[in-house]
């Protein structure tokens, strides 16, 4: 092939590459919607069980959200030891994210993802901007867990009685027990100690 054909050819293949930016794309899923997938469940099943998981999603987004928060505003005889570990729930809570949401997708639905939408269904109350002592910081989060946990262990019941076994699956096998563990690690940081 010459150098004038390679050059045409090339030309050609940025011409279609080019980005639409004037598209007026109207959704093709609204939120809320099903779209009915081979999935041996029914549509009401279905929907339910993604209304359900996105406020899971959601409660498990601010819940990540607040593990940032404090991983950047630490401080005291423990910061070291707590940038860590908030960091690693922290990443340890984005996996789920991405399980929860793909869940929700394979059932059809459509997933909450921007922070808007999270700050709209959350149950996790808001924080204040500013940085807090090491303890309130772990008793927020604590706090965080027992929603997501309790929201998780009624939708797994819920799921179970739909016979939805893979939104059960996930939550008792992943959403429940990563919490536990969390909760755990957090709550040996508070004893011996006096608010």
């Amino acid at each position: 092939m010459d150098k004038h054909m390679r050059l045409r050819e090339n030309k050609h293949a940025v011409d279609r590459v080019q980005p639409i930016v004037d598209a007026h794309v109207k959704q093709v899923q609204e939120f809320g919607r099903i779209v009915k997938l081979p999935i041996a469940l029914s549509e009401k099943v279905c929907a339910h069980s993604v209304e359900n998981l996105n406020q899971i999603l959601a409660d498990t987004m601010a819940l990540r959200d607040l593990y940032k928060k404090h991983h950047w505003q630490v401080s005291g005889p423990n910061f070291y030891q707590l940038h860590l570990l908030f960091d690693k729930h922290y990443e340890e809570q984005a996996e789920l994210i991405d399980k929860i949401a793909e869940r929700i997708q394979t059932l059809g639905g459509v997933c909450i993802a921007m922070a808007q939408d999270v700050v709209e269904l959350t149950l996790v109350p808001r924080p204040p901007k500013g940085r807090e002592d090491f303890k309130v910081q772990i008793e927020r989060l604590l706090q965080a867990h027992e929603i997501v946990l309790r929201g998780a262990r009624s939708m797994a019941q819920h799921s179970e009685d739909e016979k939805d076994e893979g939104s059960t699956d996930l939550l008792v096998s992943e959403v429940i027990p990563h919490n536990e563990l969390q909760v755990w690690f957090l709550s040996q940081h508070l004893f011996g100690s006096k608010s």
